[in-house]
């Protein structure tokens, strides 16, 4: 471990050299910046890790038999389980994909499942992301990075190996394609996971395509090469989100979509991955549900915990939230990266006042939280090391036949002290996280 340490700066060049960064808009500026790297791992053992994948495999099938529900049936809203309203009222409810059941019946192909670790030492499910979560990619070319620059460490420490990402992907995609070639969809240069979508198209070997590289005749995706060809695309992993993936379909002034892609995902010769319309379930409002799907629709007891949440829309819970806001954790359920978090611990009782006033009139729009105070982990800090707040993002690969947890995770954690917010959007770094093998 201390040559790894040692050899950190040499890391972090080398994913400058592989153009490891992430970009945001800011003041209408792309602004492109390194993801910084920490040396030390988050450390994870093979039993405690066996029942986080336990848990995490029961929370995506759930997620997904919902999402199947929810636009076929809908069986559990006329069981009184999850409010009419609540569902139909969500900006990730897409009425274009109703009475649709993707290839493979597979909503969320790629689940990114944010956890956190209380100082009890108990897990807790913050947030799940089934729409397009980012992030495997950054500890996959870490690992491959540290490897080279301590091959010492990875001898002494049984690691479980995190190299197969792309094989889990490239196994999920074949398992639902519709007859053609599989292709990553990158809106361009300037997005802000741009590396990412580059990096999963070089360890599946699958092309990485822009929409202009895409067409749709007779209700088939077709990919166009350089030299004239045309094939025939049969699953793709787009990186574009659903108001923006098909100008005829959706926003009529996207420049980054492919027109007519949802005319050849609705006639069933395209596999889509994710599945547009999978943010009704990944919805900050919906994960207040989640555990009553688990029981729902596996007729099991949940494994992982949601962190302790309110609605308000129910009254018991607005009443629990105005008398309790100055201790809770305020979340819009329309935001993501990290914004939209406020503590009620950090307002003045004005602050306070103006919340409650808000909350009661948009009970839909929010969630509020008991503060989980999740551990510090170390990081390195000159030649010292610093505790800093971490979380987990946890990646499930759900395939046709079956759903598998990937042995390794994005563990980000926060550069400012006593922070909660470890958002890379935010200015946080991310660690390698090791599942030690059993």
């Amino acid at each position: 471990m201390e040559s790894l340490v040692a050899n950190v700066s040499a890391i972090n060049r080398l994913l400058a050299r592989y153009g490891v960064k992430f970009g945001i808009y800011k003041n209408n500026e792309f602004i492109e910046q390194l993801f910084p790297f920490d040396p030390i791992p988050r450390v994870i053992d093979g039993e405690e890790f066996a029942v986080l994948e336990k848990g995490l495999k029961q929370r995506v099938d759930a997620l997904n038999a919902f999402l199947k529900d929810i636009y076929t049936k809908k069986q559990i809203i006329k069981d009184g389980v999850i409010p009419e309203s609540f569902v139909f009222s969500s900006s990730g409810y897409l009425p274009a994909c109703d009475n649709f059941v993707p290839p493979g019946e597979v909503f969320s192909h790629i689940s990114g499942i944010d956890l956190v670790q209380a100082d009890s030492g108990q897990w807790y499910i913050l947030e799940d992301n089934l729409r397009i979560p980012s992030g495997a990619s950054y500890p996959l070319i870490a690992r491959k990075l540290s490897r080279r620059a301590s091959p010492e460490t990875f001898k002494h420490n049984k690691v479980d190996n995190n190299a197969d990402y792309g094989r889990l992907l490239a196994e999920s995609m074949n398992s639902v394609n519709r007859g053609g070639l599989n292709v990553i969809l990158t809106p361009g240069r300037y997005n802000s996971a741009f590396f990412e979508h580059s990096y999963l198209a070089e360890v599946t070997g699958f092309p990485l395509v822009m929409p202009n590289d895409l067409f749709v005749r007779n209700n088939k995706l077709y990919i166009r090469t350089q030299q004239g060809a045309e094939a025939q695309v049969g699953a793709i992993y787009r990186r574009i989100s659903d108001e923006y993936l098909d100008p005829l379909t959706f926003n009529p002034d996207s420049l980054i979509g492919v027109p007519g892609i949802m005319s050849a995902y609705l006639a069933g010769n395209l596999a889509i991955v994710n599945a547009p319309g999978n943010g009704v379930a990944d919805d900050k409002g919906t994960y207040y549900f989640v555990p009553k799907m688990v029981s729902y629709y596996l007729n099991e007891e949940p494994i992982l915990n949601n962190a302790p949440t309110y609605l308000p829309l129910y009254p018991e819970d607005l009443e629990y939230c105005l008398d309790n806001i100055q201790n809770l954790v305020i979340k819009d359920v329309a935001e993501a990266g990290g914004y939209g978090v406020l503590f009620g611990r950090d307002m003045d009782e004005k602050t306070l006042d103006d919340w409650r006033q808000k909350i009661q009139l948009e009970p839909r729009r929010f969630i509020l939280q008991e503060v989980i105070n999740f551990i510090d982990l170390p990081i390195l800090e000159g030649d010292t090391t610093v505790p800093r707040k971490a979380d987990l993002r946890a990646y499930v690969v759900s395939s046709a036949d079956k759903t598998e947890v990937w042995h390794c995770g994005l563990t980000r954690f926060s550069r400012v002290p006593d922070s909660f917010v470890v958002n890379s959007s935010q200015g946080g770094g991310f660690k390698d996280t090791w599942v030690i093998s059993r």
